[in-house]
């Protein structure tokens, strides 16, 4: 099966623009009317002109306006990719937890917390080579938002998408994306699982260390990621334009702060035999995170995903050029045949 999709779907936008098109032409003819009236009967007129062709005119309108269309279309670029295909590859599970939680908007790292991780995420799916990632998404609670998979353009699409209103429930269930992180591994091996968590670490009631005991006996190392700051800082609100409105304030109209919890995510990853990490604007973390498990033993993987999308705005590009050079060619008048009488002197 095929499937048809567009690099800039965006720009499709522009088809609204046939709309005030379709209306010009409308104009265009009503105005010409208004100005033949204005030298006599429209009827006698209109037979005294016989090479103007009402439907050559209105044929030459919808040329154009098709070619518009056709234009539009090869701006935005439609890609076709052929039916899902299986791909085996060396490598291990990765799955990457990351925390969207309200704690996660604050921006003492620019510009926000929640942005800066996804910045990295990125980063570091560009680093895979063979092995599968996931991504979890949580909250309150936990989400798997791409299952494992090879096709790396997937889970980019899936990460963007990612943001602190995915997940409805509030709070910052570690312990509960740890639990949900071994679910979606293969529970019948013991290895070649790595689960890369992270989160600013504010957990009191899903019971993360224990949660990282059990990833442990089902052979999953966990490295985990801290990004924020040790001291407290607020939590900005932003209305739906994007403006702040204020900083997040509890019952009591006190507000809010969130502060990095370094012990525990040590704990947690110190538990597997993964490694804990401080976010820092060098980016690097996810970097060294990738030197030690490509340093891990690698197994055959399996996977299915679109092979490589093929462009196809030349189809539109000619359709479109070749309509408006039919507009050009065709004329308005159509020829009239003449009889021409002489006499002889």
């Amino acid at each position: 099966m095929q499937v048809l999709r567009f690099d800039h779907p965006e720009l499709l936008h522009l088809l609204w623009g046939t709309i005030p098109l379709v209306v010009f032409f409308v104009w265009a003819v009503y105005y010409k009317k208004t100005l033949l009236k204005r030298f006599g009967n429209l009827e006698l007129l209109t037979k005294l002109m016989q090479s103007y062709n009402p439907g050559r005119r209105n044929l030459k309108m919808a040329l154009l306006t098709l070619s518009y269309v056709f234009f539009i279309v090869a701006l935005a670029n439609p890609q076709i990719g052929t039916k899902l295909e299986e791909v085996t590859r060396e490598g291990v599970d990765i799955i990457v937890a990351l925390d969207v939680s309200a704690s996660m908007q604050a921006e003492d790292i620019k510009p926000s917390r929640l942005e800066k991780a996804k910045h990295e995420v990125s980063k570091f799916l560009d680093l895979l080579q063979g092995d599968r990632i996931g991504l979890i998404a949580f909250a309150g609670i936990a989400h798997v938002q791409c299952p494992l998979t090879l096709d790396y353009s997937a889970a980019k699409l899936f990460l963007n998408i990612i943001d602190t209103d995915l997940i409805p429930q509030p709070g910052t269930a570690i312990g509960t994306a740890i639990r949900t992180a071994v679910k979606a591994f293969n529970t019948e091996e013991r290895k070649h699982k790595v689960l890369v968590l992270i989160t600013d670490g504010e957990d009191h009631e899903s019971e993360p260390t224990e949660a990282a005991k059990e990833a442990e006996q089902e052979g999953v190392i966990i490295y985990t990621v801290g990004i924020g700051s040790p001291q407290g800082v607020p939590i900005p609100l932003y209305n739906q334009y994007g403006t702040q409105t204020g900083f997040k304030k509890d019952r009591s109209g006190s507000v809010v702060t969130t502060k990095l919890d370094v012990v525990t995510l040590q704990k947690i990853a110190y538990q597997t035999g993964g490694k804990y990490y401080l976010a820092s604007t060098g980016e690097s973390e996810l970097d060294e995170i990738y030197a030690e498990v490509a340093q891990l033993e690698k197994k055959e993987l399996v996977s299915k995903q679109f092979s490589q999308y093929e462009d196809r705005f030349q189809i539109f590009l000619a359709l479109g050029m070749l309509l408006l050079l039919a507009e050009i060619l065709i004329p308005e008048r159509k020829k009239v045949k003449r009889e021409w009488r002489g006499r002889f002197v």
